[in-house]
């Protein structure tokens, strides 16, 4: 069966996830996850991609981004993903290909998705066992979102801004939702919607959206079934 086309839209958040093949490291030191940081930041000023938040792990990496024009995300994502495959094997001395293959995204419903995405996303490390706190983890857009650190290659959405009414309200009220995480269903559903290319939000959402694209939004309700795809962050 052919793919589907990727389901992209302009002015819509995406969550994207981005592996490395056989699940192989795609960072090695400091300067691989220092490479990849300036190489997303220069390509999406460039191609038009507000970066809500993101986060870095040994072999993938997560994007919660808006795109303003229907390429934006995936140009890109293509010029990011030349260029530092090009970087990281000239310095490390290997060839061939880095990526398992495509980057998986998904768009999201903002009011219901958008906060849960990025508590998920800044959990990621969390969740591997590699640190006790997200603070501890350098490569996530966490820091920002609690005024540790100024993030050149994050573009807070307005959901975030609407957290409070000052940088100390809206840090403070950030912290609560990480502290207080993610449900195991909300997560399975952002893990899965990304992984297989559905929208993810209410069925009013979803039909609306329905009516803007001509690929298909959400799984047939009927109809032969699709291979299950297993459930990983």
């Amino acid at each position: 069966m052919a793919r589907l086309p990727r389901l992209t839209l302009a002015g819509y958040p995406h969550h994207v996830i981005q592996r490395g093949n056989n699940r192989q490291p795609i960072f090695i030191d400091r300067h691989d996850y220092e490479t990849m940081l300036a190489l997303l930041t220069e390509c999406a000023r460039t191609h038009g991609v507000a970066v809500h938040a993101y986060v870095l792990m040994g072999n993938h990496f997560h994007l919660l981004a808006t795109p303003t024009a229907a390429e934006s995300l995936p140009r890109m994502m293509q010029a990011v993903g030349r260029s530092y495959v090009r970087a990281f094997n000239q310095r490390h001395g290997r060839s061939g290909t880095l990526w398992e293959g495509r980057y998986r995204s998904t768009l999201i419903q903002s009011e219901r998705y958008l906060l849960a995405c990025m508590v998920y996303i800044d959990l990621n490390p969390v969740r591997a066992g590699m640190v006790v706190r997200p603070g501890d983890w350098a490569w996530s857009s966490h820091a920002h979102y609690l005024g540790l650190r100024s993030d050149r290659l994050v573009t807070p959405h307005a959901l975030y801004w609407a957290l409070g009414n000052t940088p100390f309200a809206r840090e403070a009220a950030y912290a609560e939702l990480v502290q207080a995480g993610v449900a195991a269903d909300q997560q399975t559903r952002l893990t899965d919607a990304t992984l297989r290319g559905w929208a993810l939000g209410e069925p009013e959402f979803i039909g609306d959206l329905q009516k803007k694209l001509e690929r298909r939004v959400s799984r047939a309700k009927a109809g032969r079934p699709v291979a299950a795809q297993k459930n990983t962050d």
